[in-house]
């Protein structure tokens, strides 16, 4: 079973394709978003990604979010989930303004339809 650690790592890697399918996978497989558990890391930017991810597939079910993603709050450094996006400025430009609201909150920048269509 998909966990949404996994697809918080394969993200922060780069590997969208990866991500990709580890997302469809988990949204196969998870029918109550809620009780998601906390990832077992220590790594802040996983756990913020996770907790971003959470909140935002469960928007898009129109679900509750785990309670503990809630109390997870923004990273440091700003990361662009979109490799071109440091190379285009039009492309970062539009993370930066137009990602979901759980992922720009924590400081994560992908276009607006990021996942969606996993």
């Amino acid at each position: 079973m998909v966990q949404i650690e996994q697809i918080a790592r394969a993200a922060l890697s780069g590997d969208s394709l990866q991500t990709r399918s580890l997302t469809r996978d988990f949204m196969q497989q998870q029918e109550v978003l809620e009780d998601l558990p906390r990832p077992r890391t220590t790594d802040a930017r996983v756990i913020a990604l996770a907790a971003s991810l959470a909140e935002l597939f469960a928007l898009r079910t129109n679900q509750p979010a785990p309670k503990w993603a809630k109390t997870v709050g923004a990273i440091q450094e700003p990361v662009y989930l979109a490799k071109s996006a440091l190379a285009m400025k039009r492309l970062r430009k539009l993370c930066e303004t137009e990602s979901p609201p759980p992922l720009r909150k924590r400081k994560f920048f992908a276009p607006p339809n990021y996942l969606e269509f996993a």
